[in-house]
């Protein structure tokens, strides 16, 4: 595969409240089967954590969409994995030991995303390499 070379994207738009009314359903059963350990503590630091949860499950979504396979066997929720740089606060992602044996075995090099908010909802884009 050549370098540079886009091979999927994917887009997903999520409803803060549909994620809210999970995390008040379900707890930290919920947060645990969807989130990594260091997104929670993220996430639950900032003044809407709601917020940056749906934000997570959109790129989470976006990221298995533009691998072509969704959420499931070859990527699980926790295969994805989304970090924010310290200065910037940019997010990007970041993959298992298990998604990025899956990654490396269909040729991917990067993954690129985009996440954009309000109140009512979260939008991201991933584009994979």
């Amino acid at each position: 595969m050549a370098d540079g070379m886009i091979v999927g994207i994917g887009l997903d738009l999520v409803e803060t409240k549909r994620i809210a009314s999970m995390i008040e359903r379900w707890g930290s059963q919920f947060k645990d089967r969807i989130y990594t350990d260091a997104e929670q503590r993220y996430c639950d630091a900032k003044k809407n954590p709601n917020l940056s949860y749906a934000g997570r499950w959109a790129i989470k979504e976006a990221v298995s969409k533009a691998f072509g396979t969704g959420i499931g066997v070859s990527l699980s929720w926790l295969d994805i994995g989304v970090k924010n740089d310290k200065q910037s606060g940019a997010p990007s992602v970041v993959l298992s030991v298990k998604g990025q044996k899956f990654a490396d075995s269909r040729g991917i090099s990067s993954v690129m995303i985009s996440l954009s908010h309000t109140h009512e909802h979260a939008i991201a884009q991933a584009i994979i390499q």
